[in-house]
């Protein structure tokens, strides 16, 4: 089955920033560029830093660089962008009464 989650406020996203959000154990990375809202896995698997508290890069804000050792990410994809073998998890999302929500399964 699948359902739709609240997380944050929209707003609590600044634009052009990422914050980290716990959803049932599971860390989440929650990005808004252009006033669109991406949710990723918010664990890099290189050596575990928190994309949460990494940085949209600045030439090309759709990626997100992790903060320990700058590996970076297609914020659509998950796509790491040099390492084909390496990706993260994405998630579908939706603002619903300026909350942001995230699809997965139940």
């Amino acid at each position: 089955m699948i359902e739709w989650t609240d997380t944050v406020d929209a707003q609590d996203i600044p634009e052009g920033g990422v914050i980290e959000y716990v959803l049932d154990g599971e860390i989440l990375a929650l990005a808004n560029y252009q006033q669109r809202v991406y949710v990723v896995e918010g664990i890099c698997p290189h050596q575990g830093g928190s994309l949460g508290r990494g940085t949209l890069h600045a030439s090309q804000p759709c990626l997100l660089r992790c903060p320990w050792h700058g590996w970076e990410y297609e914020l659509n994809t998950g796509q790491h962008v040099s390492i084909p073998a390496v990706s993260i998890g994405t998630y579908e999302t939706r603002i619903i009464d300026g909350v942001v929500q995230v699809r997965r399964q139940a």
